[in-house]
């Protein structure tokens, strides 16, 4: 069983916004998986539960549950701890994906375990989890212009020049967690990290 997390925050309102781009990639990965038709059916096909929205499938022979939290992003714990309790899940069998600030709109970087980095959704994972010993693949936003504030900066939405960007990195994505899910993060990091890497 593996347990895939994509971050953001639930109102409409937050729709397609920088801090949503987990959201994004999970939409795009159930789609791919043919667990869906069209990306927008994510939601009215999910289960409530956990506290979140979830859909479930298979990867080949590993069942698979795709989780979008409904609690907001500051307490996205609350909903990746009740999944994880139920499944009785390992760290290392969660993912976590999220948007980076610190990385250029158009890059992403897996990651086996490391600190929450100034992101409140992962410090609230983090709490909730009692580790920082989770797999989490960042999706690059690119940095805040200096003169807008964080918040408004993330809870902002992309620029066509910057969606566009996205388009080929949500495929990625797509890919990174399909290689996690049947070889494990190690394989996932060899390959999709130092893609990434050579397009630097």
């Amino acid at each position: 069983m593996k347990l895939i997390v994509g971050l953001g925050n639930p109102s409409p309102d937050y729709a397609s916004t920088r801090h949503n781009i987990g959201f994004d990639v999970l939409d795009a990965f159930a789609a791919k998986c043919g667990w869906i038709g069209t990306e927008p059916e994510f939601n009215r096909l999910a289960k409530t539960k956990f506290d979140g929205l979830a859909l479930d499938g298979a990867v080949d022979s590993e069942k698979v549950l795709l989780l979008k939290p409904m609690t907001y992003m500051n307490v996205s714990g609350k909903s990746v701890q009740a999944a994880r309790a139920f499944y009785r899940l390992a760290p290392d069998e969660i993912l976590i994906v999220l948007d980076d600030v610190a990385l250029p709109t158009g890059r992403l970087r897996l990651r086996r375990w490391g600190t929450p980095g100034g992101h409140n959704g992962l410090k609230d994972i983090e709490r909730m989890l009692g580790t920082q010993e989770y797999p989490r693949l960042r999706i690059g936003i690119g940095p805040r212009p200096p003169q807008v504030p964080q918040r408004d900066y993330v809870l902002g939405k992309f620029s066509p020049e910057q969606r566009e960007k996205l388009k080929p990195v949500i495929d990625r994505a797509c890919g990174a967690i399909a290689t996690w899910i049947e070889s494990g993060i190690v394989a996932a990091m060899n390959q999709y990290n130092a893609a990434e890497e050579e397009r630097e």
